[in-house]
């Protein structure tokens, strides 16, 4: 027997899921549900504000997943050498961009690029996430005695997310390859400075 906690969380996976692969505008309550294997009416009992609802706690629930691998990948346990942690993150992405078969692994972006100019609660959740992002890796870059920490964060996660953009639409993880040097090269002169 499933208990609500179930039904809650399988209903958030499905809609995460299926928002990254497919995005947020072509995928519906009735999919999420059935994806979920849930009863229909168990997803407004869950999420009452409906799909914009579920879109926004998606949105902030990846966005703290992938704070957490930020936290693995450049915090204190990770070393101190920040170039070569950034250019690990960029290969392990390129990794993953190929093993989800080019599927884009960040539903926050595939959502982002859908919802920017038509959904301002979803706009506003995903302009949040990108902010706690550039704030951790900001505040792991300054940790390591880079002083435009801020703007070299920012640059390492939009080249990330354009390199991502890039692999998907090639059906290759060589853009983001590419951008591992690119990254690396950024946050290098950035230490220098």
């Amino acid at each position: 027997m499933t208990t609500t906690g179930d039904t809650r969380a399988r209903i958030l996976t499905a809609a995460t899921e299926l928002f990254r692969r497919q995005g947020y505008a072509a995928t519906g309550m009735k999919q999420i549900v059935a994806t979920a294997e849930a009863p229909y009416g168990s997803a407004y009992h869950f999420f009452p504000g409906g799909k914009a609802q579920l879109g926004e706690e998606v949105v902030r629930t990846s966005g703290a997943a992938y704070l957490a691998l930020i936290g693995e990948l450049f915090g204190e346990d990770a070393g101190t050498d920040p170039v070569e942690a950034t250019r690990e993150a960029f290969l392990g992405a390129a990794a993953t961009l190929e093993s989800l078969d080019f599927a884009d692994p960040c539903p926050i972006a595939t959502v982002a690029l859908e919802v920017a100019s038509t959904h301002e609660g979803l706009r506003r959740a995903t302009a949040e996430v990108f902010a706690s992002w550039i704030d951790a890796l900001a505040g792991s870059y300054a940790s390591r005695g880079i002083g435009s920490a801020r703007a070299t964060a920012t640059s390492v996660i939009a080249l990330l997310e354009g390199a991502f953009m890039l692999g998907r639409a090639n059906r290759s993880p060589e853009p983001v390859l590419t951008a591992a040097s690119a990254a690396a090269a950024i946050v290098a002169g950035a230490l220098r400075n």
